[in-house]
């Protein structure tokens, strides 16, 4: 099956998910999930920075992340999981880099409370929970284009199609927004796995370092005065791969 009606080629994207429908208070939700624990990804709230947020993603973990972005964009009624809280520590950041999290793209449609997550992950995890095994499509052409200039127009009506929300809930940072802000993210997310240095997989990767680094924004909230305390950022970087 594919979560695409437009043509494919052989250059669309695919990854393998699983689909579950939990009903909660009165509420259907259908929730996407990846089929298999992507293990080369990790998302961390910096302890450093108020509000920072850095996910880490080698190349092919990394596109696969890239690819449910773009799967969110394209799927309004439902919200898309990716659990990463348990997975193996990224070398040279470790667990005390900050508070491991999972991530929840939920477009604004679905009307998701924060609140609400808890439960319906919890449903999603039972035992006995149905799901549903597909192999997602998305076509290369959604992707905008990696090397065009910051893609937030300067028109505030416009703007607005691009704009996240974040929330934090049972340690899961939820990222509520349209198909322009999923695209978006996707855009920097799949820069990073395509520039991220051949080289570092020969052991020359310094972690957080200047050398081989390569690292994108996804996305900046800026709710405070200039002097950073209101500042707070959704990063990625390229990590060589760390765990099979």
């Amino acid at each position: 099956m594919t979560a695409s009606r437009a043509p494919l080629t052989r250059d669309s994207l695919r990854v393998k998910i699983v689909v579950q429908k939990v009903r909660l208070a009165g509420a259907e939700y259908r929730v996407i999930r990846p089929a298999r624990p992507l293990k080369n990804v990790a998302l961390h709230k910096d302890h450093g920075y108020q509000g920072h947020y850095n996910m880490y993603v080698d190349r092919a973990d990394g596109r696969r992340m890239g690819t449910l972005w773009l799967l969110a964009a394209r799927s309004p009624r439902s919200l898309v999981h990716v659990p990463m809280r348990a997975g193996p520590a990224v070398p040279g950041i470790g667990r005390e880099a900050g508070q491991p999290l999972d991530l929840v793209l939920a477009p604004r449609s679905v009307q998701l409370r924060p609140s609400r997550w808890k439960r319906i992950r919890q449903h999603l995890n039972a035992a006995h929970a149905p799901r549903e095994l597909r192999t997602a499509c998305v076509p290369e052409r959604d992707l905008p284009a990696s090397e065009a200039e910051y893609g937030i127009p300067d028109d505030p009506k416009e703007a607005g199609r691009f704009l996240l929300r974040r929330d934090i809930h049972a340690e899961t940072l939820l990222l509520t927004g349209g198909s322009a802000a999923f695209r978006e993210g996707a855009k920097e997310i799949f820069a990073v796995t395509k520039h991220g240095p051949p080289a570092a997989a020969t052991g020359l990767y310094l972690p957080g370092g200047c050398n081989y680094h390569v690292c994108r924004s996804i996305y900046d909230w800026d709710s405070g005065p200039r002097d950073l305390s209101g500042w707070e950022q959704l990063h990625v970087e390229f990590c060589p791969s760390w765990a099979r």
